[in-house]
């Protein structure tokens, strides 16, 4: 039954549902992980769960987020892109919603770790799906488009956490949508031609490529650079999202405001992602993302000003949502992420940039 109903990936409409299936999936992602980071000042507070047990559940939830990106990623290059991309959205979404059944910080951190799981495997099922299915003219601003589900889930996290106030079960129930999610891809998501027809993967001259070739002299120095690079984003991108709120009601902001803050900086990072996937297309990656790292490092020292300004705070905010799109006490913590943001840029400084591409 579902063969029959499914689209063939090589059709628009099989290529329309790889897009829309891939960018709610990471939607939900960026969902479940604010969602945490937007408890955090009311688990710590009205409802009286020890910070320090608190914080190792986020730790735990990131750690699974990097086993699951680890892991998830030679996995679908192994056996294609559709079941583990469903299996990964249909366990975090499971996992998530049982987050109020076990009100408990040792639950809580090993639902969190297992859901973490499913967490990280999604996004680079759910790129890679987007990029085999892109014209490659196009695979910057595809990528882009696809990242920026991540950040409109954070902002829903964020704009949810504002309505329930205290009652930060609700924000947990939206697993919901990612378990109806999965049941739609099961029906709806082709895998992509590349697992149909060609599932090893080639460079010139036909040569074989896998992940031990890219330790190779001739990859190495590439290879080490966007290791890093990566890492740093996302560090970037995960840390800013999963501790904010506790960090800024730590330093004397109002929990609102807050969680306000968090709203603001999501949105600035899907406007960053979406001006910077179409520059990346039409001037290189390279040259684009080293720009977004310095100016990111340079406005992450900046918020480890106290401003009192809530305009103000809030552009600062914004500006550093748009550029990081690409300790955890305040203010040591922003210069931990504007360290990692500076590192980023160096690393993308020496990565060689490929033959056909002169515009780095």
């Amino acid at each position: 039954m579902a063969q029959t109903l499914r689209p063939t990936t090589g059709s628009r409409t099989g290529g329309r549902w790889i897009t829309f299936l891939c960018w709610f999936t990471v939607v939900f992602e960026g969902y479940d992980i604010v969602a945490l980071g937007a408890a955090l000042p009311t688990l710590s507070g009205p409802v009286g769960m020890d910070l320090g047990a608190l914080n190792v559940v986020v730790t735990l939830s990131l750690v699974g987020v990097g086993i699951g990106a680890a892991i998830m990623g030679p996995i679908s290059d192994r056996f294609g892109r559709r079941w583990p991309l469903i299996v990964a959205a249909l366990s975090f979404s499971i996992l998530t919603l049982l987050i109020p059944v076990f009100p408990d910080p040792f639950a809580m951190g090993v639902l969190r770790l297992l859901a973490g799981i499913g967490l990280g495997g999604c996004m680079p099922v759910a790129l890679a799906m987007i990029q085999e299915a892109a014209p490659p003219e196009r695979r910057s601003r595809a990528n882009g488009f696809v990242m920026t589900g991540y950040h409109v889930g954070a902002v829903a996290a964020s704009l949810i956490a504002i309505l329930v106030g205290d009652h930060w079960e609700w924000l947990f129930y939206g697993g919901l949508g990612g378990l109806l999610l999965s049941i739609l891809m099961f029906f709806r998501l082709p895998e992509t031609a590349e697992h149909i027809t060609q599932p090893v993967p080639t460079v010139e001259q036909g040569e074989k490529v896998g992940i031990l070739d890219t330790l190779k002299p001739k990859y190495l120095r590439a290879t080490i650079g966007l290791w890093v690079a990566n890492f740093m984003g996302l560090v970037l991108v995960y840390g800013m999202n999963s501790w904010p709120p506790k960090i800024m009601n730590a330093a004397g902001y109002p929990v609102a405001d807050s969680l306000v803050m968090l709203f603001i900086l999501n949105v600035g990072a899907v406007a960053g992602i979406t001006i910077s996937s179409r520059l990346a297309d039409a001037k290189g990656i390279k040259g684009v993302t080293t720009i977004w790292f310095v100016v990111a490092a340079i406005l992450l020292a900046a918020m480890s000003i106290r401003i009192d300004s809530q305009l103000v705070l809030n552009g600062v905010v914004f500006i550093t949502g748009l550029m990081i799109a690409s300790g955890n006490g305040y203010p040591g913590v922003f210069f931990l992420y504007a360290g990692a943001a500076v590192l980023g840029a160096i690393v993308m400084l020496q990565i060689p940039v490929p033959k056909h591409r002169t515009s780095d």
